[in-house]
């Protein structure tokens, strides 16, 4: 399987670097050393994009598709940068009952991204989520720390346009 491209570009920082291989200099002697690196550089970077990856697999001659499969396998690492505004849409039980799975890929539609990917301006991101514990509010979405129940695909353009 091929990853999707992420739709913001790079833009590491020298400074990043230079954290990023003092972090791998500080652990790289230790024995299961690759995860608490991959979650220092995913501080540092806000995600694990493939320069990144290939800076860690070059340093500690592990081979790329190995640092990947570990990135893709955990949850808690993201191959991309978060929005501004990170969209979270309830795709549990009750609310896909509801029809959460619509509104999900209308914003994808509109947001012109995947789960998981940032619009190329840095203002939106866009993840599934299982529950918010608001299943009386059916169909549900959360843009940050608001929360929005009982949507329809109908209000979608009035509530993106409060965030821009």
């Amino acid at each position: 399987m091929v990853a999707a491209k992420s739709t913001v570009p790079f833009n590491g920082t020298a400074e990043q670097k230079a954290e990023l291989l003092e972090v791998i200099n500080s652990l790289k002697d230790q024995k299961g050393c690759l995860i608490p690196i991959l979650q220092k550089a995913q501080g540092i970077y806000g995600y694990l994009p493939i320069e990144v990856q290939t800076i860690i697999s070059d340093e500690l001659n592990v081979p790329l598709e190995k640092i990947y499969g570990i990135v893709t396998f955990y949850s808690f690492f993201s191959l991309y940068p978060k929005g501004k505004y990170g969209i979270s849409v309830c795709l549990g039980t009750a609310c896909y009952v509801k029809g959460s799975g619509d509104i999900f890929n209308s914003l994808k539609e509109k947001l012109g991204i995947e789960s998981g990917q940032c619009t190329p301006d840095g203002k939106f991101s866009l993840d599934a989520c299982r529950c918010v514990g608001a299943c009386g509010l059916a169909p549900v979405m959360m843009i940050n720390d608001d929360v929005y129940g009982r949507l329809t695909k109908g209000e979608l353009d009035d509530i993106l346009a409060k965030y821009n």
